[in-house]
């Protein structure tokens, strides 16, 4: 049994759970979109976790959603809030919801930032993310990301999912990024990513002096760290699961302290180049989550995405970007005595 109760304020499943992408708009402050609702166990629940109960009661709203209300302290229990989505409910059982927006729902919201685009045209835009710029929202991060910048900039964004974002950089990782404008070339952007068509390519400052051929191909599969679920790791794909993941490295510098890298992604998985290095004995100078200690002055993992050149997705023009080395990354090498010469990559 489920019931309204009270003054119920008009709620709004689109706001509770707004998609990727989507952004609140009907002149109402999600702050109002609130509802309480009753609800009660009957026989057939007995014995069943609460989240599975109001996923049964409540079909117009997905479970994780409920989920995140219960977590939340949103839901009451025979009169005390429960905060376990795990809880087993016994006949006779009763409760009261209150449906409000998500930190989630709340995230999608335009906010002014500052972004550095270097080019757009109807149906795409090419910016140079700075480090420490999340790109999407995510818990720790529900404001301030490039996507809350993007639907601040552009009317556009808000019709499109993820606001046209069709590949991301990790937060400390600064460079080059293509977003799309349109649905269409949103769509031919993706198609380009998944076929391998879209360059994108990378430098590196990495630990330790670089031995052995200039050049490396690692052709070595990404999959969660099965030791620590907060980490990637290269998989054994018989026994663990992950994808196959390839990255071209060439060696440009190299000193006692370390060596700047050139890095080209085959694939694009989850931080897939601070991976591979890591796994040759180089991890990123300041990517501690991988081994790479702070140095050379850099408190963020060394990388940036310099170059990335694909077709445009509606007028098949050949486009491609360069973004110079950000100034921390420049200060580091100086200190370590290396050098990086923008003439002579191709």
């Amino acid at each position: 049994m489920i019931s309204r109760q009270g003054r119920p304020i008009i709620s709004s499943p689109l706001i509770a759970e707004a998609p990727l992408g989507a952004a609140a708009d009907d002149g109402v402050e999600p702050e109002a979109e609130v509802e309480w609702r009753e609800f009660a166990a009957d026989a057939a629940h007995h014995g069943e976790r609460l989240d599975r109960v109001l996923a049964a009661l409540l079909p117009e709203f997905s479970r994780s959603y409920l989920q995140q209300l219960i977590e939340a302290g949103a839901v009451q229990l025979n009169g005390a809030a429960c905060r376990k989505s795990a809880t087993r409910l016994k006949a006779g059982d009763r409760g009261l919801i209150e449906l409000r927006p998500t930190a989630q729902a709340l995230a999608f919201r335009a906010e002014p930032l500052a972004l550095d685009v270097l080019h757009e045209d109807e149906h795409l835009l090419v910016l140079n993310k700075p480090a420490g710029l999340v790109v999407h929202p995510a818990p720790g991060h529900w404001s301030g990301t490039l996507l809350n910048g993007l639907l601040a900039r552009d009317e556009h964004a808000a019709r499109l999912p993820r606001a046209g974002i069709v590949h991301r950089l990790d937060k400390d990782t600064s460079g080059l990024m293509v977003v799309a404008r349109s649905r269409i070339a949103m769509e031919a952007l993706v198609r380009q990513i998944a076929a391998r068509d879209v360059a994108r390519q990378y430098l590196a400052l990495a630990h330790h002096a670089w031995r052995g051929p200039p050049e490396r191909r690692v052709d070595a599969a990404i999959g969660r760290d099965p030791r620590n679920r907060l980490r990637m790791a290269v998989v054994d794909l018989s026994k663990n699961p992950g994808k196959p993941a390839g990255t071209a490295v060439r060696l440009l510098q190299n000193c006692e302290h370390g060596c700047l890298l050139h890095c080209t992604l085959d694939t694009g998985r989850t931080h897939q180049i601070r991976v591979h290095l890591a796994s040759l004995g180089h991890p990123l100078v300041a990517d501690t989550l991988y081994g790479g200690a702070a140095a050379a002055g850099l408190e963020r993992q060394a990388l940036h995405a310099f170059r990335l050149a694909f077709r445009h997705p509606v007028t098949g023009a050949a486009m491609a970007f360069h973004a110079p080395l950000p100034v921390d990354m420049a200060q580091a090498l100086a200190r370590w005595q290396l050098r990086y010469n923008e003439a002579t990559e191709p």
